[in-house]
């Protein structure tokens, strides 16, 4: 099992990765975004999210998202029509942070840009943010980034894809603090029945050019017995879709969703654990 020793490199998010796989693991990343069913009911969703994930990923909604299969951006739609807002990501991280697991936020570049990229890492490192998944931004083009989330000691997670060149997996992992995000699947968010033969592709490519940080895997997985497979070749599986599914779109019957929740984080937990 792999040791990952370079802990400034880590972040705080990758040493919650290591940990796990200094326990013979992976980690459990679990996305919901923040404001569905509304802003409430997404808090309480949270936390029990933080019964089973190692690391709790917070979406932010956004108008126009590229990535995000039906299933979330239903989701975030929703979301956004109930009015929530950028600062509601900063209240869910407080939300997980308070329940003792680590918090990182995903969102498209123009969020942060409108907000203030150093006020972003700021007021997110204030409520215990861990670092950010930002799917639109390359490292070529992050330079604010960079300095900001140096600036708050906050990780910055790219994304990597089946398409990637060598080149360009090097770049990103290197411009990386934490882990890497690894793309499974070329295409839009959403489970799947079955894994996509590209995972262990990419992260063994990923693995060759930069054994000295974690991959998260990520697209398509939505049982504990594929979160079981995606772990034999990632050191995080992240899971969205299938979690989102889990609660209804009006909470009307918030009880019963997150108890589906609640079995599904279980069961995602103990894949990555066998």
């Amino acid at each position: 099992m792999k040791t990952f020793t370079d802990t400034a490199r880590l972040g705080i998010s990758g040493r919650v990765i290591a940990s796990c796989r200094d326990e013979g693991r992976a980690a459990l990343v679990g996305y919901l975004p923040v404001g569905y069913p509304s802003v409430a009911d997404s808090m309480a969703a949270y936390r029990v999210l933080c019964e089973g994930a190692d690391i709790v990923e917070i979406g932010m909604p956004y108008t126009d998202p590229f990535l995000d299969g039906t299933v979330i951006q239903h989701a975030t739609t929703r979301a956004l029509q109930r009015g929530v807002r950028t600062r509601h990501a900063f209240t869910a991280a407080e939300t997980v942070a308070a329940c003792g697991r680590t918090p990182v936020v995903m969102t498209y570049w123009n969020l942060i840009e409108q907000y203030g990229p150093d006020a972003f890492a700021r007021d997110l490192a204030a409520a215990g943010g861990a670092g950010v998944i930002t799917p639109d931004l390359t490292p070529d083009e992050a330079d604010e980034w960079v300095a900001a989330t140096d600036a708050h000691s906050l990780d910055r997670i790219f994304l990597i894809a089946p398409s990637s060149t060598p080149e360009r997996i090097s770049m990103t992992m290197t411009a990386c603090r934490g882990w890497v995000y690894a793309t499974s699947v070329m295409g839009v968010t959403g489970v799947r029945a079955t894994t996509s033969v590209d995972a262990p592709v990419i992260a063994g490519r990923a693995r060759e050019i930069d054994p000295g940080l974690p991959i998260g895997i990520g697209l398509g997985v939505g049982t504990g017995a594929q979160a079981a497979e995606v772990a034999t070749w990632a050191d995080a599986v992240i899971v969205g879709s299938a979690l989102v599914r889990c609660l209804g779109a009006d909470g009307d019957d918030l009880t019963s969703d997150l108890q589906k929740l609640s079995c599904l984080t279980a069961e995602l937990s103990a894949g990555v654990k066998q």
